[in-house]
């Protein structure tokens, strides 16, 4: 047993719910905000503007989600070159499976799909890497061999469990949107400040429609409700930094007083149902079910928002996008989040839950 834990330290391989869950699951979302994510919002800006251009290379960008995401992950797990050049060809195949279910249909599992085999192929070519005199051959051989078989036997299954889950979060949401409202709305928002990625999980479940809404209402709510409640403590740069960078900069706060987070989690069980049962916001472009969980980062959930409604002008399936609308999402992403949430922080301060400094960022 001792030898194969050395084997594993000597190869660098960490079998860890944090190498995993938090790193890999965190470069997984970055893999998809630099080709889906970007893809998507320069479509978006092409077909507007009458680009063609940026409308090609949109979608060029958003095709290459897996490799991209493949390669992230396996940077994060630290694969040699040989190793991170062939999961390109894993992640492809990933996703491509991934996004069809055990009966052919359309799925929504290829970046969950991505995620567990991109971390199986990256371990096992590290593995064999620079074991062989001919290792040139042997770890993309490897490496491409084993994630493209494992995509081909259980992408189609994840694919299938993934759609489920979602569908089963979309469909509650529509029959109870007060409830799951609140529940997508505070569980996402959480997500999004722990170190693990909000948007791979709303990926990797396709949570588009009114729950995609409603995560978008949550992760707004933790952005933007920390960035202002912190203000005193953080200035201009804490505003910036977490309304339109991430609210998981309060992580280690967190930690040391779990009750800053209590503002936040409140305004969110507000905004959850405000968007789902008052406003309606929906995430109707499925390309950007990743954008519900990213808030107000870079604005990619408003824009996220706003390609579904010109994707449903565009179908006719919404006669036009309205000021109500607007109103909406303004309100949503900004205004409810930045008026409530240091009201509340500024009751727990005068109860003395909150002190001085405990906001500060580092």
């Amino acid at each position: 047993m001792s030898g194969f834990k050395d084997f594993l330290k000597r190869k660098n391989i960490v079998i860890s719910g944090r190498r995993y869950g938090v790193d890999a699951l965190g470069a997984m979302a970055q893999g998809l905000f630099a080709s889906l994510l970007i893809g998507t919002i320069l479509n978006t800006i092409g077909k507007q503007l009458g680009i063609a251009a940026l409308t090609t290379i949109g979608g060029y960008a958003s095709s290459m989600s897996g490799p991209a995401m493949a390669v992230a992950i396996g940077y994060a797990l630290q694969a040699p070159p040989l190793v991170l050049f062939s999961l390109v060809t894993v992640g492809y195949a990933a996703n491509a499976l991934g996004s069809t279910t055990l009966s052919g249909g359309s799925g929504a599992g290829g970046p969950l799909a991505v995620l567990f085999i991109a971390i199986l192929a990256a371990e096992i070519g590290k593995a064999v890497s620079k074991e062989t005199k001919v290792d040139i051959l042997v770890t993309p051989l490897v490496t491409i061999l084993t994630g493209v078989g494992l995509a081909a036997l259980i992408a189609p299954a994840i694919g299938t469990a993934a759609s489920s889950v979602g569908s089963v979060i979309r469909w509650a949401t529509e029959q109870q949107p007060f409830l799951m409202g609140i529940v997508v709305s505070v569980v996402i928002g959480i997500a999004l400040t722990l170190p693990i990625s909000s948007a791979a999980i709303c990926a990797a479940l396709g949570l588009t429609d009114l729950a995609g809404g409603a995560a978008v209402a949550g992760c707004c709510a933790q952005m933007v409700g920390f960035a202002v409640m912190s203000f005193k403590e953080n200035k201009w740069g804490g505003l910036i930094s977490q309304g339109i960078g991430t609210s998981m900069l309060q992580m280690g706060n967190i930690v040391k007083n779990p009750r800053i987070w209590i503002p936040p989690i409140a305004v969110s069980a507000i905004t959850g149902p405000l968007a789902t049962c008052v406003f309606h916001l929906q995430m109707n472009d499925p390309a950007s079910a990743v954008a519900s969980g990213m808030g107000t980062c870079g604005l990619v959930g408003q824009i996220g928002v706003y390609a579904g409604w010109v994707a449903d002008v565009a179908s006719g399936a919404k006669a036009a996008i309205t000021g109500f609308d607007w109103l909406g999402l303004i309100l949503i992403s900004f205004v409810i989040p930045a008026v409530l949430t240091p009201l509340f922080g500024q009751f727990l301060r005068r109860i003395g839950w909150i002190k001085e400094g405990d906001l500060k960022l580092s």
